[in-house]
């Protein structure tokens, strides 16, 4: 799976997002919450939520987990949003946090800000604008994941009034 990441660069990513259900599950893989659990043994495999899922149903494999994807099934579903801003700021989670399914360009300056630090587009999305779209704005007033005091405050520590 190829990724843009956070910081503006893509990568190759070893990760496969497994949709079907009855499609062999191998190292490497992403897998739906309710397939990841029922594992025997979970090394090397990943996690990805649907929109229904409740951020606090993974929370106790987070720490094994370097990665966790949230899908959009239509950009117009804002749900992962939620469930990403909860798994970093309730649960701390510190791994990986990639945007998977109907994933836009649009949608980037303010997925970044909720935590999300990949984002697998689709495909039919221009690389270079969604590079450049991560940079949309140059501040923010209101706090999110990406950073915590909303702008009257980040001035008052500044010293500009």
């Amino acid at each position: 799976m190829r990724v843009l990441r956070s910081d503006g660069t893509f990568a190759d990513s070893r990760w496969r997002v497994v949709r079907e259900a009855d499609a062999p599950a191998q190292p490497g893989d992403v897998l739906p919450l309710a397939r990841y659990r029922a594992l025997p043994a979970r090394s090397g495999f990943a996690v990805w939520l649907a929109p229904t899922n409740e951020p606090a149903d993974v929370a106790e494999f987070l720490p094994q987990l370097p990665l966790v994807a949230i899908d959009f099934p239509t950009f117009k579903d804002g749900r992962g949003y939620s469930i990403a801003s909860i798994l970093r700021t309730r649960y701390r989670y510190g791994g990986d946090l990639c945007a998977i399914g109907d994933v836009l360009i649009d949608q980037l300056f303010y997925l970044k800000r909720v935590g999300f630090s990949s984002f697998a587009l689709r495909a039919d999305q221009d690389p270079g604008a969604a590079v450049a779209a991560l940079a949309a704005f140059s501040q923010t007033y209101a706090g999110a994941v990406d950073q915590p005091l909303p702008h009257f405050r980040r001035r008052l520590l500044s010293g500009v009034v």
